[in-house]
């Protein structure tokens, strides 16, 4: 029998059985209660509790405005909501980059005033202390390399990652340095499929892809994008299941239309 068929509860160790026996892992964003319950009604994985609600949830242009006060009030709606996912929630911006002291103290605050199971950091040597001290403190840590959005203005672009020998050098180099201090999975976003396929099979800690290809050893989406209520992101990798833009949308059309040729509510809709 499969490993994510039979558990009541995804644990890091868990996602380790998963790689050791060739099973992907499945993980997408929540931010809120209601998609979160259903998510977990599904049997998703992982949850990630994603910086990208400064984009989805409150429509700024970037991850960096949202505060680590807004991403435990996130992370605190999607944990009521799950009984079975492993919850892994963002350090947001700003709160764990050159202060590893102030790495501790948001890592800290995300576990135990949202009860979330773990956190995501992204970036590779740059931050290998933040890291080592948030373990020091038995807090399991997601690492993130490839495209690393809260450092969008340093590379100025959203272009893949690691396409040059010296920078997918360095990437192999930070994911065996991720492994080595305890990580206990990482995220490989926008890098050639050949290099993440290549990462994930020197790795005997799971990978989990975003653009970058089916080598990977889980795949992650924002819940937005794949459920179709973004409208104007459509990078290569995306996959969209619904178009819930529209639906909603024509949802709300309708309801405009039967309150105004006073339809709703009917004889069998009030007391």
């Amino acid at each position: 029998m499969s490993v994510h068929s039979n558990v009541k509860r995804v644990t890091t160790h868990v996602l380790q059985e998963m790689k050791q026996k060739g099973e992907k892992i499945a993980m997408l964003t929540a931010y809120d209660f209601s998609m979160a319950r259903i998510y977990d009604a599904a049997k998703i994985d992982v949850i990630l509790v994603g910086d990208s609600a400064s984009n989805v949830m409150a429509g700024h242009e970037t991850t960096l405005p949202i505060t680590l006060d807004q991403m435990i009030y996130h992370a605190s709606s999607v944990i009521r909501g799950v009984k079975r996912a492993l919850v892994v929630v963002d350090l947001p911006f700003g709160t764990y980059q050159g202060n590893s002291r102030k790495a501790l103290d948001s890592a800290i605050r995300i576990m135990k005033e949202s009860g979330a199971h773990a956190v995501k950091l992204e970036g590779g040597s740059e931050i290998k202390e933040s890291i080592v001290r948030i373990l020091s403190a038995g807090i399991p840590v997601m690492g993130h390399l490839g495209l690393t959005p809260q450092s969008i203005y340093k590379f100025g672009t959203y272009q893949v990652r690691a396409k040059e020998e010296a920078e997918a050098a360095k990437l192999i180099e930070d994911a065996m340095m991720l492994q080595e201090i305890g990580c206990f999975a990482m995220v490989l976003e926008k890098i050639p499929a050949h290099l993440a396929t290549k990462v994930s099979q020197k790795l005997d800690i799971p990978t989990i892809g975003i653009g970058a290809g089916s080598g990977a050893d889980g795949q992650v989406l924002v819940s937005h994008d794949l459920l179709g209520i973004t409208k104007d992101f459509s990078p290569r990798f995306l996959r969209r299941y619904l178009s819930l833009y529209e639906e909603i949308k024509g949802a709300v059309e309708q309801y405009i239309q039967d309150v105004r040729d006073v339809d709703f509510p009917n004889e069998k809709e009030q007391y």
